[in-house]
């Protein structure tokens, strides 16, 4: 990827809202991009959190494991993701695995050390990152809530709605969703089983709500999901 494209890619991201050209460049010569292929680590738990990543294209997850072996998924991440923003504070080591869910994956990425030198040159930039940690600490808060207040069936739809306002497209009235996990996944997503999603999904085509496959959910009506 050429410097000027990583210019454009990462001048999307509201962290570097505001940035003098000279400040972008001094970001250029510090950024790293690589690319991986489907179920290929981008870090996993234990290793050292040292660099902080951006998401240029395909879909990543991030899970974590427990003592029994079951996986817990914390996040499906598409383009424009930013993760492993837990570097910049006192995490010295991963506490989740990041895994390419695609054959084709970029991602770009800065050392934390670099970017607190950038942080501390600019204010704005230091704003906009404290600013986006709170928003994720905020986007946690809401998913645990729905985990222990919400009952199988509604976080299951949840998960719907909010894959079809990330990664959704319009299709007439309806909404298409293309995705690459498997009903284990969604399981692993919304704290429920393999049969509950199964049954859930069957509920809803059968009520007409939905249509899907494997590699694809067609909503029929979002503000009828419920």
């Amino acid at each position: 990827m050429e410097n000027r494209t990583i210019l454009e890619f990462l001048s999307q991201y509201p962290v570097f809202a505001n940035l003098t050209a000279e400040e972008f460049s001094t970001i250029i010569d510090k950024v790293d991009i690589k690319n991986y292929k489907k179920n290929q680590h981008i870090y996993c738990e234990g290793d050292h959190s040292d660099r902080i990543y951006f998401l240029a294209k395909g879909s990543v997850k991030l899970s974590s494991i427990d003592q029994d072996g079951r996986e817990f998924i914390k996040a499906i991440l598409h383009p424009m993701a930013l993760f492993g923003e837990t570097s910049i504070g006192s995490q010295k080591y991963r506490s989740e695995n990041a895994i390419c869910l695609e054959a084709h994956i970029s991602v770009a990425s800065i050392a934390v050390k670099d970017l607190k030198i950038l942080m501390i040159q600019n204010r704005v930039l230091s704003n906009n990152i404290i600013r986006m940690l709170s928003d994720k600490v905020l986007q946690s808060e809401h998913k645990y809530q729905h985990l222990i207040f919400k009952d199988a069936r509604s976080r299951i739809i949840e998960f719907l709605k909010e894959s079809a306002e990330k990664q959704g497209r319009q299709v007439g009235l309806e909404m298409l969703v293309k995705h690459t996990l498997t009903q284990q996944d969604i399981a692993n997503i919304t704290g429920t089983s393999r049969q509950t999603v199964t049954s859930v999904l069957n509920e809803l085509k059968k009520d007409n709500l939905i249509h899907f496959d494997r590699r694809r959910i067609l909503i029929r009506d979002l503000e009828k999901l419920a």
